[in-house]
């Protein structure tokens, strides 16, 4: 993996938390300044660090807990280096906050111990590193792109710009598209000799592979674990009683789903997601399941003979008769999953009039739209209850596997506004963390969430308390605008301390220059793809 994502939790003693914040806040203005080659403030971690990306420093608090600090860490490759790097450059800063919370209860109260205590010399860093948590969901807009790299393409196309703005005998003007490319790579390669080489894969044949199969892996356990009831059922009532059984379940529960699908009040949120189709979708693969399964345990068969194990004939045939019966029984267990969920869904409180404290939305937006890029973070409660336990952990499972194999150029869905964002589980997790570094101000940007992509948002975020009302995990819920933006805002602590090491790039320009710098890589370009290539300058 190119980038790590990761954040660091720790609790904070209460009586030390305004102290924390006066630390943090004297932190970011000692680091607020530009000094170092770096054109913008924070050049010296900028300059210091070459693999980070962005960089955050979070209070939250909350009347249920006790107040939490949280350090978001972006990065290129494994964070070892980083940690190093911040340990050397900003120690001490990060041990006095350290100071300020609790000690952890589990094996790590001893490097706790060893990095508090009076005149301690010992690295904050490893003790970090040691809280540091993993996300449950990750999106990387620009996947694939070291810092480097973005900041030499940015470079690159800087400097595209100004040759073809020349003024006077523009060498340029009037050259077809591969003439004009041609005529720029000549000029250019000289200051850009990174030109003559072969770039760094973005993501490799073996990282997409291994996403794929990481997600059908998932995919394949999930189904097997779903199917279990109905393998259960068709052992113990034989083949003819199951699948009249099937038949009724699958008949009652559907029409008590249907009674229960409309919204309450009238006040559906329509959207282009159709639930019923999507599960329609899959009942080819039940179907086909079966000859799948058969010829799969038929070359397991063929193999062990290979190597000299006597098997009996017909076991595959009734392994994947077996299955095959356990794949039917989806069609009870997933409608009776939905009911449940529906039924709890509508015993479920939301807020339709979310507590925002003035003082705290002034100090966000006294820190926001500074530079085109902005943070946010979020904590929110997870309803309790088994079926949203599971549905929470799967869900964020599921959808992290599948972002990897279907977020690629900067999307995220249809939007290209994200750089790097995260979801992660506190407290044994009781407790849901977001945080995102994002382009455009945080209004358009949750506009664009809730126009683009919020069925993922829903699914995301759905069993929060509080949360607006959904039908079936996936409709309404963040489609509900004004009552979206409320609860998420009031989910928000102060952005402290951020950095981003390039905050004049988008991830729309980041994917731009990379396009160009491609293009300028090529010794020849076909008509179209030169085309292609121009429309991007």
């Amino acid at each position: 993996m190119l980038q790590t994502t990761l954040s660091v939790p720790l609790d904070v003693k209460p009586e030390s938390a305004p102290r924390l914040e006066a630390l943090v806040e004297q932190f970011r203005d000692k680091e607020d300044v530009n000094i170092g080659e770096s054109e913008n403030n924070f050049g010296r971690l900028i300059d210091g660090i070459p693999t980070l990306h962005f960089m955050s420093i979070s209070i939250f608090r909350d009347p249920s807990y006790d107040p939490i600090f949280i350090l978001e860490i972006n990065c290129d490759g494994a964070p070892g280096p980083l940690w190093a790097a911040l340990d050397s450059f900003v120690g001490e800063d990060l041990r006095d906050m350290v100071r300020c919370c609790k000690r952890p209860l589990d094996g790590n109260h001893i490097l706790y111990q060893e990095v508090t205590q009076p005149g301690s010399k010992a690295a904050v860093a490893k003790y970090l590193e040691a809280m540091a948590e993993p996300p449950s969901v990750f999106h990387h807009g620009n996947r694939g792109l070291r810092r480097t790299r973005i900041e030499k393409e940015a470079e690159l196309f800087r400097a595209v710009r100004s040759e073809l703005d020349r003024a006077e005998n523009n060498p340029y003007f009037g050259l077809d598209p591969e003439a004009l490319r041609k005529a720029l790579r000549l000029t250019l390669k000289g200051d850009f000799p990174w030109l003559n080489e072969d770039a760094e894969p973005r993501v490799s044949k073996k990282e997409r592979t291994a996403d794929k199969l990481r997600l059908a892996g998932y995919a394949a356990v999930v189904m097997a674990i779903l199917s279990l009831p109905g393998i259960i059922a068709f052992t113990l009532f034989g083949t003819f009683y199951y699948l009249i059984g099937v038949a009724v379940l699958f008949a009652v529960l559907s029409f008590a789903i249907y009674k229960l699908h409309k919204p309450l009040q009238d006040d559906e949120v329509t959207t282009n997601f159709k639930l019923l189709q999507a599960l329609t979708q899959q009942i080819p693969a039940v179907i086909f399941s079966y000859p799948i399964f058969l010829a799969i345990f038929w070359l397991i068969d063929r193999l062990l003979r290979l190597f000299g194990y006597s098997t009996e004939t017909s076991w595959y045939v009734e392994l994947a008769y077996v299955l095959f019966m356990g794949f039917i029984g989806l069609l009870v267990v997933l409608p009776g999953m939905i009911y449940w969920l529906r039924r709890l869904e509508l015993h479920d409180s939301s807020q339709h009039a979310a507590q925002i404290e003035p003082k705290e939305v002034a100090e966000m937006a006294k820190r926001e739209d500074w530079v085109s890029q902005n943070h946010m973070g979020s904590i929110v409660h997870i309803r309790p209850g088994v079926l949203r336990t599971l549905i929470v952990r799967f869900g964020h499972r599921g959808l992290g596997l599948l972002l990897r194999v279907t977020a690629r150029d900067g999307y995220l869905g249809s939007m290209r506004t994200v750089h790097f964002a995260h979801w992660a589980f506190l407290n044994n997790h009781s407790r849901l963390l977001f945080f995102s570094n994002y382009d455009q101000s945080w209004g358009s940007y949750l506009d664009d969430f809730i126009e683009k992509a919020h069925v993922g948002l829903t699914l995301a975020w759905g069993c929060g308390v509080g949360f607006p009302p959904t039908r079936f995990l996936i409709y309404d819920g963040a489609s509900r605008g004004r009552l979206f933006k409320n609860w998420a805002l009031a989910s928000r602590s102060v952005s402290r301390f951020w950095i981003s090491a390039y905050p004049d790039l988008s991830v729309d320009q980041i994917e731009r220059n990379y396009r160009l710098a491609k293009g300028l890589r090529e010794d020849n370009l076909n008509a179209e793809d030169a085309i292609k290539w121009v429309r991007d300058l």
